[in-house]
């Protein structure tokens, strides 16, 4: 049976007749049109899925529409504000950061958090902190690369 479900999604009050259990997921992409949260595992494996909530990176297959109710969501469309890339979109780009594209959704939306929780890495904790996002294409110096660069440029640096 559907219930209203309310949260707050890329800056919006969103409020929606869903069935609860349904992952929020399929919700953002078949019920709300936001298909840049990818299906990757559909197991909370491959990070693919990965937004953030209450500015937190989770994975978005893992967890029911119920789950979030009266929280804040950001997917990748959410990221930027007022036509301007994100410091990690903008970081991704600049460095070639991604090559097939299906995966960096989930990295940049992992990094974001990571950056949030920690606005000054290092390398080592960047790679652990991305360690559970996979990517196919090899592009993982030029991710962390693109990391480091974000963490600067949100401090406020180049």
């Amino acid at each position: 049976m559907e219930q209203k479900i309310s949260f707050t999604l890329n800056g919006k009050k969103t409020e929606i007749q869903v069935d609860p259990a349904a992952t929020l997921l399929w919700v953002l992409r078949n019920k709300l049109g936001l298909t840049g949260t990818k299906f990757g595992c559909g197991t909370g494996f491959c990070g693919a899925c990965t937004v953030l909530i209450n500015k937190e990176a989770v994975r978005s297959c893992q967890l029911s529409v119920s789950d979030v109710a009266g929280k804040e969501i950001i997917t990748i469309e959410g990221l930027g504000r007022n036509g301007k890339l994100h410091p990690v979109q903008q970081a991704f780009v600049d460095h070639e950061a991604l090559q097939c594209g299906y995966c960096t959704p989930g990295m940049i939306m992992t990094a974001t958090g990571l950056l949030l929780s920690n606005p000054s890495p290092t390398r080592q904790e960047i790679i652990d902190g991305l360690d559970g996002n996979l990517c196919r294409c090899g592009a993982h110096v030029r991710i962390v690369d693109a990391v480091e660069t974000a963490a600067k440029s949100m401090k406020g640096g180049k």
